[in-house]
């Protein structure tokens, strides 16, 4: 049985970040939320915040950054398919999570890491190098 609030009723924050699996456990959610890592209608939130429809949350991460709309209000972790019911990720930010995703994987492409360290007469060229 699916546990969904009528859409009058609001959720926790932090609550509703575990149901709609941004993280993996409330006491992560509520982490993220404390950090200042969770914006909830453009300013710094609680965890004890009460979550409700059409309000945008702006949420980091690793290195990405979503701004997503509210949509369905629910207190229990069900299946990620329902899960993406519960929130719509704005255009602009599917555009720009590709855009910086695109410009990681060119920078490791132009930036390839050594095959080896270096040994130690290149350390010492190295360190005379820097030195000037």
């Amino acid at each position: 049985m699916t546990k969904s609030l009528d859409p009058t009723s609001s959720v926790r924050l932090d609550k509703w970040l575990w149901a709609a699996r941004f993280y993996k456990t409330r006491a992560i959610a509520k982490e993220m939320i404390n950090g200042g890592k969770v914006h909830y209608n453009g300013q710094r939130t609680k965890s004890s915040k009460m979550a409700e429809l059409d309000a945008v949350i702006k949420l980091r991460q690793g290195y990405d950054e979503k701004e997503i709309v509210i949509k369905k209000l629910s207190e229990q972790r069900q299946k990620a398919i329902f899960a993406q019911t519960l929130y719509q990720e704005t255009p602009d930010s599917i555009v720009k999570r590709e855009t910086y995703a695109e410009a990681r994987r060119l920078n490791v492409l132009n930036n390839p890491a050594p095959d080896h360290k270096p040994d130690k007469k290149q350390r010492r060229q190295l360190i005379r190098f820097k030195a000037g």
